[in-house]
């Protein structure tokens, strides 16, 4: 074969890997921005929901020590996510701001009670928690006048979640079965102009898995280039939005950034493995002759 053709042969084999690597990156950039979107929904959900409050209201006999027990008691409970104890004198001082009025000019007295705001754990914001909460309090006898929650806003914060949470969830489902289709795709396409080199191999007396071998080794680092693409592209979306739209970059943890680089790169080592072991398989079992047809 003239060199001309030879060199040209190479260079269609180097565009077309070129090629398929930067389409999984594109794939799995989709992946690692649905990940993305699904854990920061997780971290804003738990966000509204730990900021929820739980008001322990103290009864006006109360004692300096059962104030203590209780504040303890509530410090250490697994619902609480933070306890703040307001006082008779700063709770009169905060109505005073909010409604402009002082109760204790024309009533000769603070009719207002010290309590404890009790902001809650995410798993245990909702309405059937709270009762349990409740009924967990009345340890304390009368020390405690009442626990007041917004039961409403409650409710309809949970309802919203569920619906958005489904929503999303069915997105995300068709759009990664979409993303492993392509992924999918993209090796069988790969892999096709090999057909006959494949067919070449298994007549000369080679193993399936030693043909194999070389394609799965190539695929997987293809996979892997493609995942740090992909991040590569993911992370210059997210400075992207925080320095055009102001978005708080402090919103994706650390944790929750490892966790999706995590999701990329084992996204496309796998699926390239997986999707280059059955393409090679299905030459590896093809007659010569049905070759010329595919």
């Amino acid at each position: 074969m003239p060199k001309k053709k030879i060199r040209k042969k190479k260079y269609y084999v180097r565009n077309a890997g070129v090629t398929a690597t930067f389409s999984m990156s594109l794939v799995l950039f989709l992946i690692g921005l649905l990940a993305l979107s699904l854990f920061l929904t997780r971290d804003m959900t738990n966000f509204v929901k730990e900021n929820l409050n739980l008001s322990v209201v103290l009864s006006e006999e109360i004692t300096e020590s059962q104030t203590k027990a209780i504040e303890k008691y509530l410090t250490k409970s697994d619902f609480a996510k933070s306890v703040e104890y307001i006082s008779k004198e700063q709770a009169l001082k905060e109505h005073v701001e909010y409604l402009g009025e002082d109760p204790e000019a024309f009533l000769g007295y603070n009719p207002l009670f010290a309590q404890f705001e009790v902001k809650l754990n995410a798993r245990y914001a909702n309405n059937d928690s709270v009762p349990v909460i409740e009924s967990k309090l009345k340890r304390f006898g009368k020390s405690i006048e009442e626990v007041s929650y917004q039961k409403d806003v409650i409710a309809q914060v949970n309802e919203n979640i569920r619906k958005i949470s489904i929503i999303l969830i069915g997105i995300v489902s068709v759009l990664l079965l979409i993303s492993f289709a392509l992924i999918n795709n993209t090796v069988r396409l790969r892999i096709y102009s090999n057909r006959f080199l494949i067919n070449t191999m298994k007549l000369v007396g080679a193993k399936s898995w030693f043909i194999r071998k070389p394609y799965m080794k190539q695929s997987v680092i293809n996979g892997l280039v493609a995942a740090l693409i992909a991040l590569g592209l993911l992370a210059a979306l997210v400075y992207y939005f925080k320095f055009n739209f102001g978005l708080d970059t402090d919103l994706i943890k650390q944790k929750t950034a490892l966790i999706v680089a995590a999701i990329v790169i084992v996204s496309g080592v796998i699926l390239t493995a997986i999707s280059s072991y059955f393409a090679v398989g299905r030459y590896i079992r093809m007659r010569t002759d049905d070759m010329f047809y595919v």
